[in-house]
């Protein structure tokens, strides 16, 4: 139990000890103690004047006496005005660093079978085009999310759903039909998810190129984008994949099987992974059922050109179709049809879907529609809203000059890392292949970091350059504080000393010692904290400012040069603490630490 957590409940007891009332243990105002005031923790006392019938003052020393008597780790008190200031004893600090320093998962519950089972759905790509800079921050969310729910004693079900049906597939399908001249990935040298791309713009050009021709004709652009050869043949495409078309499912899922083979190589070098991953070409068809099941039941309603609707207005929304006049399915269909999919493979208890906030109508919407349909789960849908990505303008090149390809990105991110290190000198001596690996660690862990310390609701610039800077809060600096420290414990070992968890209660802790050990303390609560708010940023900011105390107090106290065994031992074992807290917390970003740099 955290401090805050104990103190709270032995303030509640004395009260009750006191005044003979009760007071609930979540009303007890505990904060740290100012720096300038001495102390650990601070009560404030002004609510608990009206048992007490006595000034602020009288009331504070009277908590203070019964705490110091009655609780263990109470070592004194002073008060200042209103305010109680406690001072822990050295030993529960103590307590706490041997905790942090045996416990590789010091911070994280564990999960039971009986363990609530959550579902964090992230990615959702398109099979038209590569992943790009939005799908980054997308995957670097799901996945954290995902770990930072499973850090709080929860199970945990990674999944995505891969948009591989509709006329935009149609359009990458029907331009390598067409101009393709039968490339593949392994003629052409080029990935996948790229290839198919390229064919997609492809079409976009020779589209746009018909449509000024018929401009041209007199018609107007309206008619023109109708009647375009290329558009109406993509169409038709789509209506033959739809009948099941034997050619045409052929080709479809070739050029599929492309992508995803793509998608995999972007995936395993952004580090992220999935469970299981569901396909709107299975999904949209159950979501159709559950439609025409609305329909019948009275749900929905049918207008008279035979689309099918949604009235959603008592419930404040709009009207929503659901099924075009041509018995087609739209968006919302398949998100019905894949939710109902997942719950019945799962017996899932809560469901996150990471999705932009260009969204949030949607979801709304979804939520609303599945417990119409008698869902009971329908309600409980989470959608984890993010803000947008954006690039400083003219900073890299991209594919298709309007969206940063991912795996540009990622190229682009190892050659800054690369440029940055040589220039600094900090990988001398390194084979090349530990130069390879180490300069990818430090390009992701900047990625990553940069991405997930912003708080995920707001929009954000990504600068590629800055993000891999050496010094402020950024990924590289974390990096090379965790592996100063791995370097200081190998010394250490070289020489022939050993780390002993039992650690001498005859030693002093400066102030900057102790502040390390009470940072350290509030890792379980942040982890909490960052499960409740689904937020990343809460651990990126918590690690840098545990990383920026631990280098000041690197600066100002010697530890391998230190003359005393025991005071030694404390600043070794309090360095490997915070190493392993570093590691894990890093860890829920999806972050690698090296253990040189």
């Amino acid at each position: 139990m955290h401090i805050d957590q104990i103190i709270k409940e032995k303030v509640a007891e004395a009260i009750q000890a006191l005044y003979a009332q009760q007071v609930e243990t979540d009303s007890v105002q505990v904060q740290n103690t100012r720096k300038d005031v001495e102390g650990d923790m601070t009560i404030v006392v002004f609510p608990f004047l009206r048992f007490s019938k006595q000034s602020p003052e009288q009331t504070a020393t009277q908590l203070g006496e019964y705490l110091k008597e009655n609780v263990d780790l109470v070592e004194d008190f002073s008060v200042i005005k209103g305010f109680l200031n406690l001072t822990i004893s050295k030993q529960y600090w103590l307590s706490v660093l041997g905790a942090a320093f045996l416990d590789p998962e010091f911070g994280f519950q564990k999960a039971s079978e009986e363990s609530p089972l959550v579902m964090v759905e992230y990615s959702s790509p398109n099979t038209n085009k590569p992943l790009h800079l939005g799908h980054i921050r997308n995957n670097l969310l799901g996945f954290s999310i995902g770990e930072i729910i499973k850090a709080n004693g929860n199970r945990l079900v990674k999944t995505n759903i891969v948009n591989d049906r509709g006329i935009h597939i149609c359009k990458s399908m029907y331009a390598w039909k067409q101009w393709g001249e039968g490339k593949t990935p392994e003629s052409t040298g080029i990935k996948g998810d790229h290839l198919v791309g390229d064919f997609y713009v492809l079409f976009d050009k020779r589209y746009k190129a018909e449509v000024e021709e018929l401009v041209g004709q007199g018609m107007s652009k309206e008619e023109a984008e109708q009647q375009a050869p290329s558009i109406i043949a993509a169409r038709e495409m789509l209506r033959k994949w739809e009948a099941k078309d034997p050619e045409v499912i052929k080709l479809w899922e070739m050029m599929n099987q492309w992508v995803y083979d793509g998608f995999d190589v972007t995936y395993k070098e952004l580090g992220v992974d999935f469970d299981k991953i569901y396909y709107e070409s299975d999904t949209y068809l159950v979501g159709k059922e559950e439609v025409l099941r609305g329909l019948e039941e009275g749900v929905f309603y049918r207008r008279d050109d035979e689309s099918v609707w949604a009235d959603l207005t008592p419930e404040g929304l709009d009207e929503k179709i659901l099924l075009r006049s041509d018995g087609t399915s739209v968006y919302m269909t398949q998100d019905i049809g894949t939710a109902k999919l997942r719950f019945n493979d799962y017996k899932i208890d809560k469901m996150v879907y990471v999705v932009g906030n260009e969204q949030n109508y949607h979801f709304q919407v979804l939520s609303v529609l599945l417990d119409k349909l008698g869902f009971d789960w329908g309600k409980g849908l989470y959608h984890f809203s993010y803000g947008m990505v954006e690039l400083p303008h003219g900073k890299m090149k991209s594919r298709e000059g309007t969206v940063v390809d991912a795996d540009d990105l990622m190229a682009e991110m190892i050659e800054v890392a690369r440029k940055t290190s040589e220039e600094l000198g900090k990988l001398e001596g390194y084979t090349e292949e530990e130069l390879a690996e180490t300069y990818k660690t430090i390009a992701l862990g900047a990625l990553k970091y940069f991405m997930l310390k912003v708080d995920p609701k707001k929009n954000m610039l990504f600068n590629p350059e800055e993000s891999i800077d050496f010094n402020g809060n950024t990924g590289p600096f974390i990096q090379y504080t965790y592996a100063r420290i791995r370097s200081v414990i190998r010394k250490a070992n070289d020489n022939g000393i050993e780390l002993n968890e039992e650690l001498s209660e005859e030693i002093t802790l400066s102030d900057k010692e102790k502040e390390l050990i009470k940072s350290l303390s509030l890792f379980p609560s942040v982890v909490k904290e960052a499960g409740d708010a689904y937020s990343p940023a809460v651990i990126a900011n918590y690690i840098y400012a545990l990383v920026k105390e631990f280098n000041q107090f690197y600066h100002d106290h010697s530890i391998l040069g230190e003359q005393d065994d025991a005071v030694r031992n404390f600043r070794l074992v309090l360095s490997k603490a915070i190493a392993n807290t570093v590691q894990t917390g890093m860890s829920l970003l999806g972050i690698k630490v090296p253990e040189r740099m």
